[in-house]
């Protein structure tokens, strides 16, 4: 029992609230109803006690080897205002529609979207897309920002999502509310 509540509570608030923290639950409940209840209300494993320290450590690593597996899907994939953007088939989809973009405008576009609202210079957008090594116009940028507002036009109200900056460069700016990664 914790102090102020239960651990079925706890773990509910947790889910509620968006938390995607690993949850076990430790407990001298053992009833398959409360087994249950526990894994329901979002626990990711459920341990009785009295249990070994072994089969608890071996429990706690494969929770955590989970955990891992499911950031690096969600870092995988990033998702805002109809859009989606998957890091590892390249694809992406927005308001239903596959777009087709090349290499760099994907590059550009998925570089963007990791940091909304951060206003990137030209040069700051060649070293980060095109690689240091790059010895090109910074104008470069302006031809692929234009093409890919272009490739975005199609799609409902997303043309707007690349924001030119007067003086400084560019920002990637989706509706605060819509940023989902």
């Amino acid at each position: 029992m914790l102090p102020d509540g239960d651990g079925i509570m706890l773990c509910q608030q947790l889910r509620e609230s968006g938390q995607t923290v690993p949850c076990m639950m430790l407990t001298a409940k053992d009833s398959e109803t409360d087994i249950v209840l526990g894994l329901e209300a979002g626990a990711d494993d459920y341990l009785v006690k009295p249990f070994s320290v072994l089969e608890l450590r071996a429990r706690v690593r494969a929770l955590l080897r989970r955990s891992h597996q499911r950031e690096d899907q969600q870092e995988s994939r990033l998702e805002f205002y109809g859009i989606t953007i998957n890091c590892t088939t390249r694809e992406v989809i927005a308001f239903d529609t596959s777009l087709e973009l090349t290499a760099r405008e994907f590059d550009l576009l998925l570089f963007m979207a990791k940091h909304p609202k951060q206003v990137f210079s030209r040069m700051q957008l060649l070293e980060a897309v095109w690689g240091y090594s790059y010895s090109g116009y910074e104008h470069t940028v302006n031809s692929h920002i234009n093409r890919l507002r272009a490739k975005l036009s199609h799609c409902a109200s997303t043309a707007d999502l690349v924001k030119t900056v007067w003086g400084v460069g560019y920002k990637f700016s989706p509706p605060t509310q819509a940023i989902n990664h």
